[in-house]
């Protein structure tokens, strides 16, 4: 048996609002490459691709802000959690804004494939419990592993340079953090 075939299976699950899920394969694909860069075989994740309204929504009821943001990560892993939960590989979820995500991509002058493989990836560490608003040392190794990821995702055909994001986040059991690197205007 190769060795590719004794790794545990990657449960990606991606929902989109109506119009949005052409991005769902792309997604599906580069979240079941990173979990595997990350040694997160057997992991279960949700994506969410929404609209800035829903996303606005989620903002307010979840982190107080009543704005949308690019992405959202809904982590289950925290906290108490319920007996045997961590032992299931279930991550969590991360939601994404892609009328946001295609914004930022066009400031910053790539391609949304690019700007949403950066939203995962912020988005997964943050559901493995990085948090760059912890200490500067924390947010330094945030970054450089997000930049390793999108580096190892590079054969996916992302153009353009991965970047580094900040974020805000909120703690306890699946309360949202922000992956958003910025709030949208």
């Amino acid at each position: 048996m190769s060795p590719s075939a004794r790794r545990a299976t990657v449960t990606v699950n991606v929902s989109a609002a109506r119009g949005m899920a052409k991005h769902a394969p792309l997604l599906r694909r580069l979240a079941r490459a990173a979990l595997r860069h990350l040694g997160e075989d057997g992991s279960e994740l949700s994506i969410a691709l929404v609209g800035d309204d829903e996303m606005q929504r989620l903002n307010r009821d979840y982190r107080g802000k009543d704005r949308p943001t690019d992405v959202l990560a809904f982590a289950q892993r925290e906290g108490e959690g319920l007996p045997g939960e961590a032992a299931s590989g279930l991550l969590g979820d991360v939601v994404i804004a892609l009328p946001t995500a295609e914004r930022q991509a066009s400031e910053r002058g790539h391609g949304v494939e690019r700007e949403l493989a950066e939203l995962l990836v912020h988005g997964v560490l943050h559901l493995l419990g990085y948090d760059h608003e912890r200490s500067p040392a924390e947010a330094r190794r945030m970054f450089a592993k997000a930049r390793k990821v999108l580096a190892a995702l590079g054969g996916a055909d992302l153009p353009g340079p991965a970047s580094s994001r900040g974020t805000s986040r909120r703690r306890g059991r699946g309360a949202a953090k922000s992956a958003c690197r910025r709030s949208a205007r």
